[in-house]
């Protein structure tokens, strides 16, 4: 345990025995944590499903959480578990977790984004004019959904047209009852979620053969980085149509698909809400091309060349993480903030809760991305999750976010639609409830061009 000369404190506890309403309001009440947190400090225990779980929040619990990482194993409550299935690296720990995902992880690398990043101009260029040609007001969110999902299953994954339809109703209804009650009744959320994920894998199955039969040939695949998740699973000894990997196939379309949805709702409303940087912002956009030059489209927009897009990004991140928190297991008793952690508690990393946790005087409940220029600010940002089980779509999602926001910001004006409820729904990620509602209008076109 970290500082063995300083003694730990004991562990608070709520009076939550059973939980059942414990568990209705975590999945209910956004401020869950926090007012928790305000009565019983940064680290609390209380009891979810007849499950004692800890919570945790701040700085010194995240140093003390990854410096013990031996002592921790991976944990998601049982729907999660079920839907993303035994075999789902997700659900692996010690050495079958890492490599597979050190195989996986060869989808979202360096020279993958690269391929990747043509396909993604194209698809925003594609978003772009379908805003521009929209009459009335649209519902940006589900727009934004679906341009995710086409990044991950057809820039990644390669899909066609008539696949990537055929997962993607499937894949809302599984990913919307991930933190579901884990009751199968007929009709409930999570019993169609059990049943789109046995589709869900079908379908993936189908690619992966093709995928195979086209390696076979010696033919190379149509679009997407399947043959680099191929060369990878090689080098492991897992066959391409393998059970094993068509799961992680579908935790891949999680991984790169829900996080950057939720974070494009919550950046475009974000700024519609703050005009006067969104303004600050625009400046910096003036200047920057659309579309990036060629082979430039994971440098155009990096934080070298706009840093101002770089801090709007990381404080709506601070402010709306697209993952809430996440889950470890301790195998042993570990000192965490303090606090003395029994073995066998299920620990919950409140990351929403951390990005509001700095020094005394940080104005943490105010939208102010220019923190992140002036280095006015101690909050450790975590918003994709961190440690050995950091989301595996963190760099593929940032990329989209950039790219997005450049291409959308430099060639239309977005203005809220007034009357509707822009409060965020918090499960699976928060995601604006009325879908966004905006209007459009082209920009002058002397603001789109190259800078």
């Amino acid at each position: 345990m970290p500082s063995p000369t300083a003694p730990l404190r004991p562990l608070p506890r709520t009076p939550a025995t059973i939980g059942l309403l414990e568990s209705l309001a975590f999945f209910r009440d956004p401020d869950f944590a926090r007012r928790r947190f305000e009565r019983h400090g940064d680290v609390f225990e209380t009891t979810l499903l007849g499950q004692r779980t800890v919570f945790l929040r701040g700085s010194q619990a995240v140093a003390d959480l990854f410096a013990q990482a031996e002592a921790m194993e991976g944990w998601w409550p049982e729907s999660v578990r079920v839907l993303l299935g035994p075999l789902s690296l997700a659900n692996r720990n010690g050495a079958d977790h890492r490599a597979r995902r050190r195989v996986v992880g060869q989808l979202f690398t360096t020279a993958a984004l690269k391929r990747y990043g043509p396909g993604i101009v194209a698809l925003v260029n594609e978003l772009g004019e379908e805003l521009r040609g929209a009459g009335g007001a649209v519902a940006l969110t589900p727009r934004l959904r679906r341009f995710a999902f086409q990044v991950i299953a057809t820039t990644v994954l390669g899909l066609d047209g008539a696949d990537r339809e055929a997962l993607f109703t499937d894949f809302e209804t599984w990913v919307r009852a991930l933190f579901a009650f884990p009751l199968a009744l007929p009709g409930t959320p999570y019993a169609r979620a059990i049943r789109a994920r046995r589709r869900l894998l079908q379908r993936l199955a189908v690619v992966l053969e093709r995928a195979q039969a086209a390696a076979a040939a010696g033919a190379p695949l149509a679009a997407g980085g399947l043959d680099l998740l191929a060369g990878g699973l090689d080098e492991a000894g897992l066959p391409l149509a393998d059970d094993d990997v068509v799961e992680q196939l579908l935790l891949l379309l999680f991984a790169g698909y829900e996080t950057t949805a939720s974070s494009l709702s919550c950046l475009l409303l974000t700024l519609l809400q703050h005009p006067a940087e969104l303004a600050w912002l625009q400046e910096e956009l003036d200047a920057l091309p659309w579309p990036p030059p060629p082979g430039e489209e994971l440098t155009a927009y990096d934080p070298a060349r706009a840093p101002r897009l770089d801090a709007v990004v990381k404080e709506v991140m601070r402010l709306t993480p697209p993952v809430g928190g996440f889950f470890r297991r301790t195998r042993q008793p570990v000192g965490l903030a303090g606090v003395e952690v029994p073995a066998d508690r299920v620990v919950q990393l409140s990351i929403a809760a951390t990005h509001r946790r700095g020094a005394a005087g940080e104005d943490l409940e105010a939208f102010r991305p220019q923190r992140h220029i002036d280095g006015g600010t101690t909050v450790s940002l975590l918003p994709f999750g961190g440690g050995e089980r950091v989301c595996l779509g963190k760099a593929l999602a940032e990329l989209e976010i950039r790219l997005l926001a450049v291409g959308v910001l430099k060639r239309l004006t977005l203005t809220l639609e007034p009357g509707q409820d822009l409060t965020l729904a918090v499960m699976p990620s928060p995601t604006p409830k009325d879908g966004l509602m905006v209007r459009t209008a082209a920009l002058p076109t002397g603001r789109t061009g190259r800078g």
